[in-house]
């Protein structure tokens, strides 16, 4: 049963040895048509200058000091026309001392009053900007990366996977200032040699890159030039010499900060918890501390998340969970080194959210619930409480990438109340979390292996905790090698999970949605309700072409055995999957009268099970279009023959999917003009019409000075299902697997506006309606679930069999006048809105203020009426529940 993991494993390798020995064993053979450049480094070499003679930072360039080093220049346009002299041109200097590195820019414009200098708050990028990337690790995949506009707003990010991960949640304090001047615009930057990593060298050697974007014409030029065809970016870099005896600065910051917080919702008449307000206030610190230059120990205590926005809204009615992206700065800061992606493909379509680490598992809502009888009173708490948290991590000059992180959770009770006597449940128990993560460059930077480690332990001593895990602990191994340039890889991962429990935690998990292992046609899983344990494993294999020509490609194959438990710390939707996946892409790398550039792409999936059932498989084919007017569209068709469900009636028989196709359309105009709109919509439709569902949305972004942003974005989605799931229900005659043929509308609509005072002062607001309805009709239950013929996969109850009363469904299926089950209406009504105000001042670099107010309307709406009259009636005139914050911060640099 796991010969397709064999022969996809197989497959892999023999093209890797394949592809390897076309480009090293016979080079003038396979470069006869090769068309890549030889592109010389460019390298700036840099002055040290005395402590009492920086200049000054106001974005004049006027100070003697600049004098000491030469202008670097000759920029070479990278988009739209590669290879060609840019619109203007741009030049720079780089000096430094002992703590600092100085970098001044100017950037030529013939037309100074029409330079674009679009407010925004910090990585807004808007604008003419400029750009500086330091790889001081030289590593040839990460770096530290500097943008400031012409309005003066900064822009930083840290650059990982060889251009491929930009993470904007990275805050260094640094300073820079812009003007404009009758030859165009001027920077000047300085950047503490304590915000970015290096190790201590004589005469070090830095990745440079500069890039600057000229927004009247959506142009970029770079000063290393790298060609659209090149297979990564840090790698691409020129070089920074001059750099003598700069010894590393020791990192030692320290921010404390205090909330006041205020809650006011509808009180709950009778209900002690619901009173109607709320107040608190809270204190906190956060630490980051440079053990060594190259390795950092962040460290949080009683962490606070005020500031963040809320989760859109969003139902799932195929069960699985849904994947929210983290929001919390001290999670997000750095992720990319903790990130072990189950598998990530060029191709899409291959779980591509699943990750051995999920920090939003830190910190989640209590997985329990009290046990409760009429007329009592229950108040849960919202999210287990985060005592405190530590990341280690860092580079070092070897190519050794570390992390570590530990973070300890919080005991939880649910409190329960009847008529004043109050007693108290656990919901989570007291819990530490541990990832640890190893990475290895070697091979000139071309290649790396790497390993992950994680673990769960939650507290024995905890009682009434049976249906959680005791303790859960994954691993795994990944790696990545690359040749002729970087042109050809080859890489994948090997990962498992080991979970313990009791009986009960364990047989949970077997009959969770991502495992069904009571599938009643399963021969290779059953669940064992005495077992204690469970082991799985993972992985994915891949091999590509990343750069060198029009064409690139990705091949391989991705696994997760039956058993792969990743849940506790990490996240995973579905096991029990053997998958093969096939990129192939086309692009332009010269833009012509009608296009500035052009994709094209071709995609196939298919997939098994580990019973050896063929459950899927997809072919796709689209493209994207960016025009000679800087519109964008894109256009992908989907033709699925094949298509069976291990999970759609949870836990009954694989059920079979008619043949379908999809369409996506996206269309989006200019985004330099004030006013931007965008057109998109997406279809799906059963051959047998046994599926329909189609989604649509139009909105704008308008920015009617360079301050000020608005967006609207409504969204409308009809999902019309003849095999819906509902329920399965035991009865005398059997399990009855309910299906219904369900009617689902939804509509939304996302706000956005932004001001920005300056940019160290902005307000920022995002509101969204919300609200699916669902209608079910035309009830079956599912008695053939792989028939060819849709009509033949079920019995479908007609109007004598079932009737309707009080909320109820009651079905008679021989007819003989006795009820042989029922089952709730399932229709429903979801009515929600959620916004966010957020004024931010960032009174002195890297201190903050923020004023926040939130504010949620969640109802149960009325599924008869329609979308708008729920709405109306479910959201204006609620009582809603808002909350107001108050957050200082003072960062202290030492």
């Amino acid at each position: 049963m796991r010969k397709p993991t064999l022969a996809l494993i197989a497959l892999v390798i023999s093209l890797a040895s394949f592809s390897q020995d076309l480009v090293e064993a016979e080079p003038e053979e396979a470069n006869k048509d090769n068309t890549e450049e030889t592109i010389a480094k460019k390298i700036y070499v840099t002055q040290g200058i005395g402590e009492d003679q920086p200049p000054i930072i106001d974005g004049l360039l006027n100070d003697p000091i600049w004098d000491v080093v030469d202008w670097a220049g000759d920029y070479i346009e990278n988009r739209p026309d590669e290879n060609t002299p840019p619109s203007f041109q741009t030049k720079f200097k780089i000096v430094y001392d002992s703590k600092f590195l100085y970098i001044g820019v100017r950037c030529f414009d013939a037309e100074p009053e029409n330079i674009v200098r679009r407010m925004s708050r910090r990585d807004g990028f808007d604008g003419d900007w400029v750009e500086f990337n330091i790889d001081s690790y030289h590593d040839k995949r990460t770096a530290f990366s500097f943008t400031v506009t012409a309005a003066g707003v900064k822009g930083d990010e840290l650059v990982s996977e060889n251009g491929n991960n930009w993470d904007d949640s990275w805050n260094p304090i640094w300073y820079t200032r812009t003007n404009v001047d009758d030859t165009g615009w001027t920077a000047e930057l300085k950047i503490p040699f304590s915000q970015i990593k290096f190790s201590r060298e004589e005469n070090p050697v830095w990745g440079l890159q500069s890039t600057r974007r000229f927004f009247r014409e959506e142009e970029r030029s770079l000063w290393q030039r790298i060609p659209l065809d090149a297979p990564g970016w840090v790698s691409e870099f020129g070089e920074l010499h001059g750099l003598k005896n700069i010894e590393p600065q020791k990192q030692l910051e320290i921010q404390p900060y205090t909330v006041a917080s205020g809650e006011t919702y509808e009180a709950e008449e009778g209900n002690p918890f619901r009173t109607g307000d709320e107040t608190d206030i809270n204190f906190g610190l956060d630490a980051k501390i440079g053990i060594t230059n190259d390795l950092t120990l962040d460290l949080t205590v009683n962490p606070d998340f005020g500031q963040v926005e809320a989760d859109p809204s969003a139902i799932a009615l195929d069960g699985f969970q849904i994947f929210f992206r983290e929001q919390r700065p001290f999670f997000v800061e750095n992720n990319n080194i903790f990130d072990f992606n189950l598998s990530q493909s060029q191709a899409g379509n291959t779980f591509g959210s699943d990750n051995v680490f999920y920090s939003r598992r830190i910190g989640r809502s209590p997985q329990g619930f009290p046990s409760t009888q009429d007329g009592e009173f229950v108040d849960q708490p919202e999210n287990t409480q985060i005592i405190g948290a530590s990341k280690f991590s860092g580079k070092t000059k070897d190519g050794w990438a570390i992390g570590v992180l530990e973070s300890v959770t919080a005991r939880k009770y649910a409190t329960i109340d009847n008529n004043g006597n109050r007693r108290r449940e656990i919901v989570e128990p007291l819990t530490n979390y541990f990832v640890s993560r190893l990475q290895k460059d070697f091979n000139d930077r071309n290649s790396y292996i790497g390993g992950i480690f994680t673990a769960v332990n939650r507290d024995a001593l905890t009682e009434n905790i049976s249906f959680l895990h005791r303790q859960a602990y994954t691993g795994g191994f990944d790696f990545k090698h690359q040749w002729n340039n970087r042109d050809w890889y080859v890489g994948g991962n090997i990962n498992w999970s080991h979970v313990r429990g009791n009986a009960e935690a364990i047989q949970n998990t077997q009959e969770s949605i991502t495992h069904l292992f009571q599938r009643v046609d399963a021969d290779h899983v059953e669940v064992d309700d005495d077992r204690t344990s469970l082991t799985g494993t993972g992985g994915n294999l891949q091999i590509g072409k990343a750069g060198d020509g029009h064409f690139m490609f990705e091949s391989g194959g991705t696994w997760r055995s039956p058993e792969l438990e990743l849940n506790d710390i990490g996240f995973q939707r579905e096991s029990d999957d053997i998958r093969h996946y096939t990129w192939v892409g086309y692009r332009t790398l010269k833009p012509d009268s009608t296009f500035r550039r052009v994709g094209i792409n071709y995609n196939h999936w298919s997939a098994w099970d580990f019973g050896g059932n063929h459950n899927y498989l997809q072919f796709n084919t689209n493209s994207w279009q960016n025009w000679d007017n800087n519109w964008f569209s894109n256009l992908g068709i989907n033709y699925a023959p094949i298509q069976y469900s291990n999970f759609a009636l949870r836990g009954g028989p694989r059920l079979r999917f008619s043949p379908w196709m999809s369409f996506w359309n996206n269309i989006g105009t200019d985004g330099r003009k004030k006013l931007r709109l965008n057109f998109s919509q997406n279809g799906r439709k059963a051959l047998d019409n046994s599926i329909e569902r189609y989604s649509v949305s139009f909105g704008f972004r308008y920015q009617p000075m360079n301050a000020l942003r608005v967006s609207v974005f409504p969204r409308y989605t009809i999902n019309n299902d003849r095999l819906q799931y509902i329920d399965n229900i035991d009865t005398n005659n059997g399990v009855r697997y309910l299906n219904g043929k369900i009617e689902q509308r939804t509509l939304s609509m996302s706000i956005r506006l932004n001001y920005n005072i300056n940019p160290n002062l902005t307000v920022q607001y995002w509101g969204q309606p919300f609200i699916s309805r669902g209608r079910y009709s035309q009830f079956k239950h599912v008695t053939d679930a792989t028939a060819s013929n849709f009509n033949d996969r079920f019995l479908q109850y007609d109007s004598e069999q079932i009737s309707f009363l009080e909320d109820t469904y009651s079905v008679d299926e021989d007819l003989d006048g006795e009820t042989d089950f029922s089952f709730g209406n399932p229709d429903f009504a979801f009515v929600q809105f959620r916004s966010n105000l957020v004024i931010r001042w960032e009174y002195i670099p890297g201190s903050e203020i923020f004023l926040v107010w939130s504010q949620d309307v969640s109802q149960s709406g009325n599924p008869d009426d329609g979308l708008f009259t729920n709405l109306n009636d479910n959201i204006f005139g609620q009582t809603a529940q808002n909350i107001f914050l108050l957050k200082a911060t003072y960062r202290f640099v030492l």
